[in-house]
């Protein structure tokens, strides 16, 4: 029900507006009489259904559930009253009116204020998290915490652990190079990569409820060092170590034994969608080396030109006449278009390049997930093939009447288990792997479209800028070759 427009609550509400004329004396006091029926159903505790129904009442506001400390709550009144000087306050409805409805769920991470701490081969780079959200389940409207680039590797390996289908956000590579000096640019470009990283998992609507995204924006320094060091150690947990064992033993068993190749999935759904992806990333990754070396073509046209224009300002210094003046100026020309090259260069760096950077790690780490579902395809198909056997090996026991038959049919109850358990888990990696490619494509198609757009723009752009920097000159040139 649309409380504020229902034919009942709009009488009641005008009830508390005094006549101005004699003559509508009758139809005041019916209002009053309306008003004193309200004020009775909201006195009654039990008779929810008749309060609701005649004397609806708006959500509550979360900003004002609670007094403010030192001040005492308005109490006086009937809550009609209150609720008819609450629509006298904002009649055109604002944030407080019975209309507003209640704040969607949000959660959104700024990546800040980056920081070089350390020297050598120990210089790190810190960042401010900012987390600000309505959720429940955080410990407050806003969590600042300081976070480095390892700490964003222990949340993307936690995730990838935990959510097998899903395509994780890439993270931007680590670079053992600028390691060492930490360029401005570099620093600039890997915090806007952090920030898209995990803005990203905080609107997915899978990996935003993970309890390691929690944990990641809100435990203090301390706590996620030693999560890191646990996770990302020298030394593996015994679990990791265990499997890490079964592995090399499984792989040499099949090499003396001669066992023939584990069985791949063959869908041709699955086998279309993984030849696109391996074409994808080829295509991107060069389309990517493309836009490096033009970026890198225009700062070399750039500092040349720049070169050119401080060469060509001395050698004006040189002449007296208006031949001197014509060379200062097209060295001030030069070194004018030079800066405009090396904006457009940085701009093509950050909107362009890394764009389609960021696509090519977005694709490698679909890939990953590939891998992912081939093991759990593979080891789905071994557990059946070892029921199978178990079923035989039963079978020969219950017929010889072993004192085995017990202990095999417990071993062939939980192989059963663990094999219902490995084909949930590849039906879930098929059935998350189909919704991410959907979600894959719809923001590819966005995504590569705004880039290429503010490529052609700032193409457009510079070519424009140029054209008029050297046209402006072509007067005073002329002039002098005259």
């Amino acid at each position: 029900m649309d409380y504020p427009t229902h034919p009942l609550f709009l009488s009641l509400s005008f009830s508390a507006q005094i006549p101005t004329s004699s003559s509508s004396l009758s139809n005041y006091q019916r209002s009053v009489e309306l008003t004193e029926l309200q004020s009775l159903l909201l006195t009654l505790p039990h008779e929810q259904s008749l309060r609701h129904r005649f004397c609806p009442q708006p959500p509550p506001s979360p900003a004002c559930s609670e007094s403010p400390p030192g001040t005492t709550p308005n109490r006086s009144g009937s809550r009609a009253d209150r609720m008819w000087t609450e629509q006298q306050r904002s009649p055109s409805g604002s944030s407080q009116s019975p209309r507003s409805p209640p704040a969607q769920p949000y959660l959104s991470v700024s990546v800040t204020d980056p920081v070089k701490l350390g020297n050598g081969v120990q210089a790190y780079i810190s960042y401010r998290v900012i987390a600000k959200t309505n959720l429940p389940e955080y410990q407050g409207p806003e969590k600042i915490v300081i976070r480095r680039y390892s700490d964003f590797v222990w949340l993307h390996d936690r995730l990838f652990e935990s959510y097998k289908g899903i395509f994780i956000p890439p993270l931007p590579e680590k670079s053992a190079v600028e390691k060492f000096r930490f360029s401005a640019e570099f620093i600039e470009m890997r915090r806007q990569a952090l920030d898209i990283f995990v803005n990203r998992i905080a609107s997915h609507h899978e990996l935003r409820q993970s309890d390691d995204l929690r944990t990641f924006l809100q435990v203090d320094e301390e706590v996620m060092e030693r999560l890191r060091s646990y996770e990302t150690g020298l030394f593996k947990k015994p679990a990791d170590l265990m499997q890490i064992f079964k592995d090399v033993q499984s792989k040499v068993s099949d090499v003396v034994l001669g066992k023939e190749k584990p069985v791949e999935e063959s869908h041709p759904d699955y086998e279309k969608m993984k030849h696109y992806i391996f074409e994808l990333e080829n295509h991107l990754a060069e389309a990517q080396k493309q836009a490096y070396r033009l970026v890198k073509r225009h700062r070399e046209l750039g500092k040349s030109l720049s070169d050119f224009g401080k060469a060509v300002k001395l050698l004006g210094a040189c002449e007296e006449n208006a031949l001197g003046k014509a060379f200062s100026e097209l060295g001030a020309k030069s070194e004018l278009v030079s800066i405009k090259l090396q904006k457009e260069a940085t701009e093509l760096l950050m909107h362009f390049e890394e764009p389609l950077k960021d696509y090519v790690r977005a694709v490698q780490s679909i890939k990953a997930t590939i891998a992912e579902r081939g093991t759990a395809f593979r080891q789905q198909c071994e557990l059946a093939e070892t029921i199978k056997l178990k079923e035989i090996n039963l079978d020969k026991l219950m017929l010889t009447r072993s004192d085995k038959v017990r202990e095999a049919e417990i071993e062939y109850r939980e192989l059963k288990g663990e094999s219902e358990e490995a084909v949930r888990r590849f039906e879930t990696i098929v059935r998350r792997m189909s919704e991410e490619m959907v979600h894959f494509q719809e923001q590819k198609t966005t995504d590569m479209g705004v880039a290429f757009h503010e490529f052609a723009k700032g193409q457009a752009r510079l070519a424009n800028g140029i054209a008029d920097a050297w046209r402006s000159l072509l007067p005073k040139l002329e002039a002098c070759s005259v």
